[in-house]
Formats: structure tokens, C-alpha cells, sequence
């Protein structure tokens, strides 16, 4: 059997939107306080958001996430911790990465009780579905969506069992809260760093039964579900995926973008999309996952050639537009109608 270490690896708890299928209209930015700034762990952080209006919030189900424009002006999405059925708060639990850039780290650095900032509404791309049973299997700050799941599930007195796999005790966000709340419900893994110390999924997962997993967390941990998980039933196992388009590469080089209509150019460097070298020139484009995957900051290209990293274009398009947060130049210049 084929298995690896479930062990955390760095990964922010930004979560990607739904699907070019599943895609809605851009929601229009409401303004939330930032009511409470907790730190969970050395690098895991809680925040609290009320209206800063004061009007109602909008409802949401368990694996819910919301885009929170960030200090640095960079757009995230965050998953949502509390219960969402009539909310006065929206709860988020995030990961601090040193090499952030510009949205973990700008959150926790640059952002304290009583800022407002931008977001939009919930959307929910890991929707929770009825079922006979459960078995939630989170990984370090993965846990954010499953515990929304978990209060549901055991306020409603439906039946799950939750498995949660990180480096230390230390590094378990909620882990005492989870403890005293689940009990025998919950099963705590901790590898100590060490690639052989992975949990054994297999039992879990030899025989296909009459449950749905729901699975949020590193890389490798899902890459593990999805291998003792092969022969269950499609759709059965769902996951909350974390795995970013890739913006910048070891090897990009930096180039310029000739901005047509407002006779600029701006130089990308090799380390920025080019999204944020518009942003750090005073260059105002809509954006909203920064992920390449929602079609916001869709632009005409007029000429170059684009190195295209987005999971949004169509393949008819690729010659004509660009997603801003994820590609780049593949040589040359580029000129953007902007």
C-alpha cells in the first residue's frame, strides 16, 4: 500500500473558489470590524469580523470560506470556523507564512481590533451533504472548515469521527476545544516532523462504506486520502483543495507590461505577478481570488506572447486575454488594454 507522512507543510488556510463550472458573479465588498485577533498557535491565528454597519451578515453552511481584501490590498479567501446559520460574526482561521506575499503575513502583521476591511460574501465550494456517517480528516489549519462541520454534525446528533494530523501538539489549533467538546469522537495524530510517522489510513479506507470523508489540509495529506481512497465510490471523498496556481516560479524572469490606454509601462519582477507590480505602481485592476481560478482580472492582451498559469481561460481565449494574478510573459513584453 502505498502511504506517506501526514504531516503539515506549509499552507496558509486561503482557500481556493469553486470551479469555472460552479463560478458566480463577483459579490460587490462589504466593510467587516475586525472584532477579535487570536493567536491559536505559533503561526496559526484566529480573527473575528462584525459589520461594520451593523446590518445583518449573511447566512452560511459549513465549509463556507469569504474573500478578505488584506491590508496589502490583496485579496484571500479564508475558511469560516463558526456556525453560520443566523451569524453575528464571521470567525477565520489563518497561517502566517513567513514567505507570505502580501496575504497571511499582512493579515497578521498589519492588521489589529478595529480595522475595517473589505470582503465579500460567503461562497461555499465544500458544501457539507446528507449522509448516513462522516469521517472528517483535517490537516494543521485544514481543521478551520472541519470543525465548522464537526459543531454541525454533533449539534444535530449525526454521527462522524474526526481525525486531525499535524506536527506537535503544539501546532494543533483548537485542539483543547476540540478534545473537551468530541472526545472518543476525535482521534489526534502528531508526527513530530518525522516522514515515516504518518498516520495509517488504511483501515479507515480498505472497505468502501456508506459515509462521506471530507478532507482539508496540506498537500500531501490529501494526496494520501486520495491514494487509500482510490477504489470508493466517485464522489464519496471530497476535499477542500489548497493547492495554489503556481505565479512565480524559481526560474521566471521579470519583463514589462505596456499599459495601452493609460501610456504606461510597468516592470514585473521576477519574484511579483504581475497583478501586484500594477497594485505597487498605483495601477487599480479588479481582482478577487488571486488564485487564477475566478475570472476577475480577466484582460485583453494586444500583443505578446503570455505564459498562461490560470485554470479560468478558455482554450479559444488564451490568444486574446490574460489572468493578471497568476500569468506572465513568456519573452518580450507585453501590452495590456488597461
Amino acid at each position: 500500500m502505498l502511504s506517506r507522512a501526514a504531516r503539515a507543510v506549509q499552507f496558509d488556510g486561503a482557500v481556493g473558489p469553486p470551479a469555472r463550472s460552479e463560478m458566480a458573479e463577483p459579490n460587490a465588498l462589504t466593510r467587516l470590524t475586525v472584532a477579535g485577533k487570536r493567536r491559536l498557535t505559533s503561526d496559526i491565528w484566529e480573527f473575528t469580523f462584525t459589520a461594520a454597519d451593523g446590518a445583518p451578515l449573511q447566512p452560511f453552511e459549513p465549509g463556507a470560506h469569504i474573500g478578505v481584501e488584506t491590508p496589502s490590498g490583496a485579496m484571500r479567501q479564508y475558511s469560516l470556523v463558526n456556525d453560520g446559520r443566523a451569524p453575528d460574526r464571521y470567525v477565520v482561521a489563518l497561517k502566517r507564512e513567513p514567505d507570505s506575499r502580501g496575504g497571511s503575513r499582512s493579515m497578521v502583521e498589519d492588521t489589529e481590533v478595529g480595522r475595517i476591511l473589505r470582503a465579500d460574501a460567503p461562497a461555499n465550494s465544500f458544501p457539507l451533504a446528507g449522509a448516513p456517517g462522516y469521517l472528517l480528516v483535517a490537516g494543521g489549519v485544514g481543521i478551520a472548515p472541519i470543525r465548522a462541520m464537526a459543531d454541525r454534525l454533533d449539534g444535530e446528533g449525526r454521527p462522524f469521527r474526526l481525525i486531525y494530523c499535524t506536527r506537535s501538539a503544539a501546532e494543533a489549533a483548537y485542539l483543547d476545544e476540540l478534545r473537551t467538546r468530541f472526545g472518543e469522537r476525535l482521534t489526534v495524530h502528531h508526527d513530530d516532523g518525522d516522514p515515516d510517522a504518518f498516520y495509517d489510513f488504511w483501515d479507515d479506507f480498505a472497505e468502501p462504506r456508506d459515509i462521506r470523508v471530507y478532507c482539508c489540509g496540506p498537500k500531501l495529506l490529501m494526496e494520501e486520502i486520495r491514494a487509500v481512497s482510490g477504489h470508493w465510490p466517485e464522489g464519496r471523498v471530497q476535499f477542500e483543495d489548497f493547492r495554489p496556481v503556481e505565479a512565480v516560479r524559481p526560474d521566471d524572469r521579470p519583463f514589462d507590461v505596456v499599459l495601452r490606454r493609460s501610456e504606461r509601462t510597468v516592470a514585473v519582477p521576477a519574484d511579483l505577478p504581475i497583478l501586484e507590480a500594477l497594485r505597487a505602481a498605483g495601477v487599480a485592476a479588479p481582482s478577487s481570488c488571486e488564485s487564477g481560478v475566478c475570472g476577475t482580472c480577466k484582460t485583453r492582451l494586444l500583443a505578446g506572447e503570455a505564459d498562461h498559469r490560470d485554470r479560468v481561460l478558455l482554450d479559444e481565449e488564451r490568444a486574446d486575454f490574460i489572468m493578471l494574478c497568476v500569468s506572465r510573459a513568456k519573452s518580450g513584453a507585453l501590452t495590456l488594454d488597461l
